[in-house]
């Protein structure tokens, strides 16, 4: 899914087809700088080269074209149509027997070999449902390619052609993280067919994490020229190594408009490792649901600042809740790395191995807690990723009175309702019978039906100590509760901020 800041914009896979038309996906790469801006942007960087020919007459023999055979079936339509003209094509096929079965359209992207055993690494959506894939080297040499593993969920495949026992050129991977904004990048591929067209740009921008909506986002922006065909090809830094795996553009009409993706090298190489190992990718899996933590809840929970990744639910038997670690709780740290915001966690917890022992720090009621957790393997269905977006029990008329001055009415539960709806603790849980428009719960989308569960990650099973606990957050100035919200099978964190303390 593509996110908000895309939604109205045209962003085009690119196999570079002839017949199979364009994937609306955002797969693969334009970006044409004029002439003029680029000449203008070369004259002025710091450190540009006096020419690439030098990198580029040693880097060239390990990029390869890529096409892949795929076969398009015959819609009913194309049928009647051949009955329509069936003499006039044996006429035109004189005598030549018809072809049977679908029709075939040729793809065409780029690759680059990382293991001189004939290794070539290039986008899963280049070679995705081909029937046969062959590579091209820059001085004509064509080899059939067997598929040694594909990975959708970051777009990457390996590749094996059969050098008969000859070690052949092959790029270098380098250390994306070194790579700064602003430093200087060279692509190579087969943009529209051109065979190893080579352009130059710099590093716009790092950890690109909004392109495609997917939660292992993390792609380096460059303004180096590429368009269709480019996919899969590799992106240099000025020692010849290999940083980056053109992917993605950002398009309005599908045309160039000088902002490009690539895969970064330090997640590439990762992914292709399995794939050479296994054929497949194995992720690790933490078992959370896990939320942003905004400025507000940042004040609800007591953190100087918004950071991690607030915890809104485990998977039951999860490596996460075997380790204890608890709804509400917020991610700080995950083997030894901050987690600066919700969205790296998946990535972090996907490129580790499976099986292995993490420390991860969590903030919990105040304090920093540390926790071992012992991540297993990551199944389709489980995927650490971001939320999206009943009898009446009176506990006083104190209590009632303070809860309609917020705007908010809440009836008891019982245990009995509680588990009917699938909540992980029977015990606890209030509903919300009605919100007032003008309340600040109103305002951040609670609404009757829902369940509090916990008042500042203090579990709740009365409309009694929803009171006590949002009126002490109230006195004590702190400005801001959390509320733990059931609704519709899902947990949500929400930060809600309390009027001021009425004085007498």
């Amino acid at each position: 899914m593509v996110s908000p800041k895309f939604r109205n914009l045209s962003v085009q896979q690119h196999t570079g087809s002839t017949g199979l038309g364009y994937y609306k996906l955002i797969l693969i790469v334009p970006i044409l700088l004029g002439a003029s801006l680029l000449a203008s942007a070369l004259a002025n960087a710091k450190g540009a080269p006096e020419s690439f020919a030098p990198l580029v007459e040693r880097v060239m023999p390990t990029v390869v074209n890529v096409s892949s055979v795929h076969e398009v079936k015959r819609s009913p339509k194309d049928e009647q149509f051949n009955d329509l003209f069936k003499e006039f094509l044996e006429r035109y096929n004189q005598g030549k027997p018809k072809q049977e079965g679908g029709r075939k359209a040729t793809s065409l992207g780029s690759g680059f070999v990382i293991d001189p055993n004939g290794y070539i690494v290039t986008n899963n959506h280049v070679i995705e449902g081909a029937s046969a894939v062959s590579v091209t080297f820059d001085n004509g040499d064509s080899f059939d390619a067997e598929i040694v593993g594909r990975d959708k969920k970051t777009d990457l495949a390996l590749l094996k052609i059969d050098t008969e026992g000859k070690l052949i050129p092959s790029a270098e991977w380098g250390d994306s993280n070194a790579a700064r904004v602003g430093d200087w990048l060279m692509a190579i591929g087969n943009p529209f067919g051109q065979n190893n067209t080579v352009t130059a740009g710099i590093i716009s921008a790092k950890g690109r994490n909004d392109v495609t909506g997917n939660s292992y986002d993390n792609f380096i922006q460059t303004d180096a020229s590429i368009n269709r065909g480019n996919s899969g090809g590799p992106s240099f830094n000025m020692d010849g190594q290999v940083i980056g795996v053109n992917t993605a553009i950002f398009s309005p009409s599908g045309g160039s408009v000088g902002i490009g993706f690539a895969i970064p090298s330090n997640l590439a190489q990762n992914i292709v490792r399995q794939l050479k190992d296994h054929g497949e990718v194995r992720r690790g899996w933490l078992g959370v649901r896990i939320q942003h933590v905004t400025e507000e809840l940042a004040l609800g929970l007591r953190l100087d600042e918004a950071t991690g990744a607030l915890v809104a639910s485990t998977t039951p038997g999860g490596p996460a809740e075997r380790a204890g670690i608890l709804k509400g709780d917020v991610i700080l740290t995950f083997n030894g790395k901050p987690v600066e915001e919700m969205r790296r966690l998946p990535l972090m917890v996907a490129e580790t191995e499976v099986g292995k022992v993490v420390e991860v720090v969590v903030w919990r009621k105040g304090e920093a807690v540390t926790v071992s957790v012992t991540l297993a393997e990551l199944d389709d269905d489980q995927v650490a990723k971001a939320e999206n977006q009943g009898s009446n029990n009176n506990e006083g008329d104190k209590n009632n009175a303070f809860l309609e001055k917020l705007g908010l009415r809440i009836a008891g539960m019982n245990n009995e309702t509680r588990t009917e709806l699938g909540l992980d603790n029977p015990e606890a849980g209030v509903q919300v019978s009605a919100v007032s428009s003008e309340s600040v719960f109103y305002e951040k989308g609670i609404r009757a039906g829902d369940v509090i569960v916990e008042v500042d990650q203090q579990p709740v099973s009365s409309p009694e100590q929803v009171a006590n606990l949002l009126e002490q957050a109230q006195s004590e100035g702190f400005g801001v509760s959390t509320l733990l919200v059931f609704r519709s099978g899902d947990y949500q964190w929400i930060a809600v901020r309390l009027p001021k303390a009425e004085t007498e």
